[in-house]
């Protein structure tokens, strides 16, 4: 049986812990810089241009807006979260959340009737505020 040495073991350890570093600092720069619209495609671009993924525009429904590292489209009676390569994070019913009137790159951000609804990118509700006086 061969023993390591525990100068071997912090070499292991670090090498173990830049490599997840990296691999955490790779996830990280999915970051959505772009999505083209075509006629029947969503192309989804990171920051140096580099197309991350395509999603057919029938099985997305119509774009909604994107944040840095989700995207928002609506499909029937329905809203959909998508990260930057297009898995579904969450369905929302348009009942509930209202129009979507914008998205940025952290939250959504809708109206239904006379009240202001902001959402997390995960879907939860963050706040809401009415608009009547």
């Amino acid at each position: 049986m061969k023993y390591f040495s525990l100068r071997h073991y912090k070499q292991a350890l670090c090498t173990t812990l830049f490599l997840m570093l990296s691999l955490v600092a790779q996830a990280q720069q999915q970051q959505i810089s772009y999505i083209e619209e075509t006629k029947n495609w969503y192309y989804v671009y990171d920051e140096q241009g580099k197309k991350i993924g395509g999603l057919s525009r029938s099985s997305v429904g119509e774009l909604q807006g994107w944040g840095s590292d989700f995207f928002v489209a609506k499909r029937y009676s329905f809203y959909y979260i998508y990260d930057a390569k297009g898995k579904t994070l969450k369905s929302m019913n348009v009942s509930d959340v209202g129009e979507i009137v914008g998205v940025s790159s952290n939250t959504i951000t809708s109206r239904k009737g006379s009240w202001i609804f902001i959402w997390s990118k995960e879907g939860k509700k963050i706040s809401a505020k009415s608009t009547s006086r």
